[in-house]
């Protein structure tokens, strides 16, 4: 016999491809193979066909036109390319960029690289541990880190891979554009599961990735602004001069395809799926509290203002439990994470948590909750008794 598997609570590190997502992904594995830069007969012809609608269903969903949607690897390639490409297109004096801690590694190292190079870097506080909007930029410190003839890159994620918090990300790039900087935004967890439209949030970069929103892996894209004026980047890659000379390399028709479907299927599911997500995870919290009182504390916003926070985002504290321990007893029952997915190779501490003023006793016993489309009501009792067993178990008396 099989042994059950674990129930799945780590949405946020990936999502299984929908099986309407490998349906429309399948055709372009085997009798539409062909490479869409061949376009001297019909295999390239309908590759390059396919590459294009699916560029048009994605710019239309984001507000933005197909010729500023990218295609890449996934979002750790885009935010590299929005990073890098654009230090290395900028002149000086402008070099300066301005971006909280709470950001993900793949913007951090990138500006951590550039900070090496002579750049400067101002870091913003956010919401500490305890206020209702844990985890926001202070947007007043935001506007003093701003400096106009010096800064030139803002970098905000939309919605923390940890803590699930929604930025306001329109009110910076207001405030950069004023200081004549330019705002990237790493969309990567919100999108497919919040309302993400460019023209909206006013940002000139955005990056993504579609193994968040169940579709595959390995494909992803970047949303650079050419309007108004346009935003020029330097590649990272260098090679046959694909998307627009941004991102040499043969195009992952199969990827880009199924990512189309993808955020098509989350785009018209999003309001109901939201409200069950959200539904799902509040009820987890009450269920903690029930079962551990004081024993269990919450990280990040409030959860009664859905603007605040991703609705199947849940991330909690055990004081007094070792977090190694914790994950290690939970993982025949519960697929849950302690941070990021990304962070993995170097495991240290959540540096999100850190950038909250939690103790440090505190940032390393925690769970990070990931709720998703496959995650069902019956998964929710059985998750907080094994987590509410288990804290019980490692800290007696409690």
């Amino acid at each position: 016999m099989t042994p059950a598997r674990p129930i799945y609570l780590d949405y946020h590190a990936t999502t299984p491809v929908d099986p309407r997502v490998v349906e429309a992904m399948l055709p372009w594995f085997t009798e539409k193979f062909g490479n869409p830069g061949s376009v001297n007969h019909p295999y390239g012809y309908e590759a390059a066909e396919a590459v294009a609608r699916a560029r048009r269903q994605i710019a239309e969903i984001l507000g933005a036109t197909p010729r500023e949607i990218i295609f890449t690897s996934g979002a750790t390639e885009a935010n590299n390319l929005a990073i890098l490409g654009l230090a290395r297109r900028t002149p000086p004096p402008r070099r300066h960029v301005v971006l909280p801690r709470t950001e993900h590694p793949s913007v951090l190292d990138p500006v951590r690289s550039l900070q090496r190079q002579g750049w400067q870097v101002s870091w913003v506080e956010v919401r500490r541990h305890g206020h209702p909007q844990a985890g926001q930029v202070d947007l007043d410190h935001l506007e003093q880190c701003l400096r106009r003839k010096s800064t030139a890159l803002v970098c905000l994620m939309l919605a923390n891979n940890e803590i699930g918090t929604i930025q306001p990300v329109a009110q910076a790039a207001q405030l950069a554009h004023r200081h004549g900087a330019v705002l990237h935004c790493d969309a990567t967890q919100a999108l497919g599961r919040i309302p993400v439209r460019v023209d909206q949030l006013q940002v000139d970069l955005l990056s993504f990735s579609a193994h968040k929103f169940y579709g595959p892996k390995g494909t992803g894209g970047l949303y650079l602004r050419r309007r108004q004026p346009p935003l020029r980047l330097e590649p990272l890659l260098y090679g046959g001069g694909h998307e627009n000379r941004l991102r040499s390399g043969t195009l992952n028709v199969p990827g880009i395809v199924g990512m189309a479907r993808a955020l098509q299927l989350a785009a018209e599911e999003l309001p109901r799926e939201a409200n069950r997500l959200a539904g799902l995870r509040n009820r987890l919290w009450e269920l903690l509290q029930q079962e551990l009182g004081e024993g269990v504390v919450l990280h990040g916003p409030e959860l009664s203002r859905p603007e605040l926070r991703l609705p199947g985002n849940l991330n909690c504290g055990f004081p007094g439990v070792d977090g190694d321990a914790l994950l290690a007893a939970l993982a025949p029952q519960l697929a849950v994470s302690s941070g990021s997915a990304c962070s993995t190779a170097e495991p240290e501490p959540s540096h999100v948590l850190r950038a909250l003023r939690l103790p440090e006793e505190q940032v390393r016993a925690s769970l990070r909750f990931g709720l998703g489309r496959f995650t069902t009501q019956e998964h929710i009792p059985a998750a907080a008794q094994a987590v509410a067993r288990t804290v019980k178990q490692l800290a007696p008396g409690r």
